[in-house]
């Protein structure tokens, strides 16, 4: 979901200026141009045929596979359940932390640990109810203990909280991804105040990377005034995030404004422009910052216009869709549509839209370890649907 223009701050040049030294970004590096929006179509259009696996979720948000068949699945207004092997949901699970279910805020996303088979540890995205009516991301563990077709957060614990607080209900982020070396991936929004994505000194806008237990790793950029969580800056509201199987290195999506989703591979100590550069514009019509490129900050590899409101990233790994191998999945919100980008190397080379037809807003998008593409529709009934080749 989108913001709306009332809640855009830009930044005065000066400011912008300012934020960019404070950031020890370095502006002499070579503006390269971002790949350019509306890849052509793949040679041959996909035939799928789509299962509805299960219904009656509230805004589902995250989506996860279980050992065994089963799912988890997070809904916004604070749930987690269990969805078993024929598509029939569980009571909510005990033990998830209290949420703030305001605006685009509550139970988020949810991910199993690197050695979930032995420890049962699950951890859990969410907005968190803060001092004073505010509230932020936070992220949050506990032992998954099964019982029947249900089950209960055992040892709940918060380990990161987004500093700070405030009393915005948007922009919270958030996908949780385990990077390769067991550290955390925490995408962060921020607030929909965009000056803030330029402070080093909070983590709003901000990709961070924590271990299993929250604390910052030695290896951080650390930059000067950077919190020792940040890993790259000058996000809007990233809403997807991936890690590529071949080379472990981390994408995400991010919302623009009134065009300007972007496709990013964020790396360490980067500046990614969010509000000084941007490929969209306010949803008023203004401009934002100061244009789409500036040295020093980074372009995205791809980029929508008019924005489709992407949430969801997934690289495919099946084999039920041998010509998916390595393909990105994004879903859309406001586009009401899947998206199957071609890589070929860092570059989309095609595009192609998928579940057009069904007019249904897309929140996640998950390669499943059946070879089909899972996917959760976003509304009060929303749906977990299977994708596998059509006749």
């Amino acid at each position: 979901m989108h913001s709306f223009g009332k809640f855009r701050f830009c930044l005065p040049l000066a400011a912008v200026l300012a934020a960019v030294l404070a950031a020890g970004i370095a502006s002499c590096a070579t503006v390269s141009l971002a790949e350019q929006t509306n890849a052509p179509p793949p040679k041959d259009a996909t035939k799928l045929k789509i299962e509805t696996f299960a219904k009656g979720l509230s805004n589902p948000w995250g989506l996860q596979f279980l050992p065994g068949g089963r799912l988890l699945v997070t809904e916004r207004p604070g749930r987690l359940r269990i969805v078993s092997k024929d598509g029939k949901l569980s009571a909510p699970i005990a033990g998830v932390p209290i949420v703030a279910a305001v605006g685009q805020g509550g139970l988020l996303d949810v991910a199993l640990a690197p050695d979930f088979a032995t420890s049962g540890m699950i951890y859990v995205s969410f907005a968190e109810p803060r001092e004073g009516r505010k509230h932020a991301t936070s992220v949050a563990r506990g032992k998954l203990a099964l019982e029947g077709e249900g089950g209960r957060m055992e040892g709940t614990e918060v380990i990161f909280r987004e500093q700070p607080a405030y009393a915005s209900a948007m922009h919270f982020g958030s996908r949780l991804v385990f990077a390769k070396d067991g550290t955390l991936f925490v995408t962060l929004g921020e607030g929909g105040d965009g000056a803030q994505a330029q402070r080093p000194g909070v983590h709003l806008g901000k990709l961070v990377r924590v271990k299993p237990d929250g604390s910052a790793p030695d290896d951080n950029p650390r930059l000067a005034g950077w919190l020792p969580e940040i890993w790259s800056m000058g996000h809007r509201n990233m809403q997807g995030a991936a890690i590529e199987p071949a080379t472990g290195r981390l994408w995400t999506i991010e919302h623009g404004a009134r065009g300007g989703d972007e496709l990013n591979r964020p790396e360490k100590g980067k500046n990614y422009g969010w509000p000084i550069i941007t490929h969209g514009i306010d949803y008023s019509g203004a401009k934002i910052g100061i244009g789409n490129a500036r040295e020093g900050l980074e372009q995205p590899i791809y980029y929508w216009v008019p924005s489709i409101a992407t949430s969801g990233l997934a690289f495919y790994t099946g084999d039920l869709f041998p010509e998916w191998k390595g393909n990105l999945f994004v879903g859309g919100l406001n586009g009401t549509h899947i998206e199957r980008l071609v890589l070929n190397g860092d570059k989309v080379v095609a595009a192609e839209k998928l579940l057009v037809d069904l007019h249904q807003r897309i929140r996640d998008v998950r390669s499943g370890p059946d070879g089909a593409l899972w996917v959760l529709t976003d509304s009060t009934d929303g749906k977990i649907l299977r994708l596998t080749p059509g006749s």
